[in-house]
Parts: structure tokens; sequence; C-alpha cells
């Protein structure tokens, strides 16, 4: 029931009563990094505030780090205009492989017998030899094969009374020879190692290095070619070194001697060859030069 005030109310009342209002809605508070839940419309009536801009710690910019340098492609082919390549052997597996190379393979042979030994004369453990990978065996193997590649040029020095005046050819035989010489102190050893490394994950490792290997010789014997027989001659001189080297396990002669006429003959056999390539080549070129010669005298547009 209503109040007698609230009925007998004056008329002006009744119209201030009845007269519409504004109603404002609260302003909602907005957090940083948050979408507010309720979209506020503008206020038509009170005046808005503007907004002041809250102090704020400066930010710390992160540390820059310098770009990285670009990585050093190892190249594959000799250059004295570049440098030379880092050895694919740490310290301490060179350290390893070298006793275990002079030492022990002579007599106990590409094993793994003769890293446990090499390791014992370091005063190391006997599973040192574990640290050279999943195939220690092949890692000894090309070390081998790495260290007499890289003794190469020293080796042609110490020769070079031999080595001046000879022909390109004829010092590609010697450094040839010098180079399977140095496998003389382990060839009762050689054929298991070459069984090693003809395992499939071993290929790649023997081929670049047989590659290399007549890249160096090449290059120490003077060849100076540019042309497309840059790639026959190193492919040619890795077939014969290969084959010859594989001869050279089974040659019971006397220093030797069989061996170096296997290799000779190979060698002659390889540039007669390749003179007769080139002498093919040559005339097929002349002979269709002349051919386009004669249609051009005859009005074929060539």
């Amino acid at each position: 029931m209503a109040s007698p005030a609230a009925v007998n109310c004056s008329g002006a009342a009744r119209r201030i009563l009845l007269l519409p209002t504004t109603t404002t809605r609260p302003a909602t508070r907005s957090f940083p990094g948050r979408l507010s839940a309720v979209t506020s419309r503008p206020n038509t009536t009170l005046p808005s505030t503007p907004r002041t801009k809250s102090k704020s710690s400066p930010k710390t910019q992160p540390p820059t780090t310098p770009p990285p340098q670009p990585l050093q492609t190892r190249r594959t082919y000799h250059s004295t205009t570049h440098p030379t390549p880092p050895s694919p052997f740490t310290q301490a597996e060179t350290t390893l492989l070298t006793t275990a190379l002079a030492s022990h393979i002579p007599t106990h042979g590409f094993t793994l017998s003769s890293l446990t030994l090499a390791a014992r004369d370091l005063s190391l453990l006997d599973i040192s030899p574990s640290f050279l990978g999943p195939s220690p065996v092949a890692r000894l193997i090309h070390f081998h094969l790495y260290t007499t590649r890289t003794t190469l040029p020293s080796l042609a020095s110490q020769h070079s009374d031999l080595l001046s005046g000879l022909s390109v050819s004829e010092k590609i035989e010697l450094l040839t020879w010098l180079r399977l010489k140095q496998n003389e102190p382990i060839i009762q050893h050689w054929q298991q190692a070459l069984a090693v490394m003809a395992q499939p994950s071993q290929v790649p490792v023997a081929v670049r290095e047989l590659a290399m290997l007549a890249d160096e010789i090449y290059y120490l014997a003077g060849d100076k070619s540019v042309d497309p027989s840059w790639y026959t001659k190193r492919a040619a001189l890795s077939g014969i070194y290969a084959a010859a080297e594989l001869f050279m396990t089974t040659d019971k002669s006397e220093r030797f001697q069989e061996t170096r006429r296997f290799l000779r003959r190979r060698l002659q056999e390889a540039e007669e060859l390749g003179g007769a390539v080139r002498s093919v080549g040559e005339w097929v070129g002349f002979t269709a030069s002349a051919g386009v010669n004669v249609l051009r005298s005859k009005g074929v547009r060539i």
C-alpha cells in the first residue's frame, strides 16, 4: 500500500518524476593484453576524460647476435689459391691412429686389436677406440689413405731429381708408383682393408679419396689441362691405380717389379686410347665443319 506522502505529492514533483532520465552504463575496465568481454557505448552526456599514458619502464633490447658466418666449403680438387681443407681427424684421433699405423698394423693388420694395443701404448683404456665411431677399423683405413695422399707432395720433393726432365706422362707413372710403394709395409693386410672399404657404407669415402689422389698426382705432374679431358684423365688414372693396387696384393716378384710393369702397360694403353679418342674427335669436328661449309656454298642457310 502506497504511503500518503507519495499519493499527495505536488504536481511539480510529479512532472519532475515523469521526466526521461539518461542512464549511463558503468565503464568497463580494460586489462592490457586482454579483450574486454563487455563493449561499452560512448557516454553522450558526460565529457570523456582523456586517458593518461602510464609510465612504463623502458624495454630492454635483447642482445644482438652477430650474423652467422658462411661455412667454408671443402674443395675436392687441388688448388694453390684456396686454403688447405681441415683434417677430417681430430688431434686425439690422429694420435691414436698414428700409433696403431706405425707400431701394430704391420703385425696385427687393420683390426680392432691394433687399435686396442695402440690405446695401451698411450696409457688409455681398452675401450678408447670406440670414440672413433661405429666402425673404428674403417676409420683406421681411411686414416692410412688420407696420410699417404697428403704426404705425397713431400715424397715428390724428395725425388725431385728423378722428376726433373720427365714428361707429364712419365711423371704420372713415377708418382703413382711412389704412392703404391707406400703400401709395401702393410701389403700383406691390404686385401683385408680393401674388403672393408668395399662395404656400401664405406664406398663414398673410398671413392672420394681415390679421386683426390688422382687429382693430386696430376697436379704434381704439372698437368695444366682445362678442357673436358681434365675429368677423363683423372677418372682413367683412378681406375688404373685401383687395378694396380689390387694386383700388388698378389705380386710375389722382387721389389714388386711385376706391379710396376703392369702399371706402365695400363698407363700406355690409356694414353693411346686417349690419343685415339682425341684423333676421332678432331676428325669428326673437321668433317662436320667441312660439310657445313659445302652446304653454305650451295646456298643453304646454316
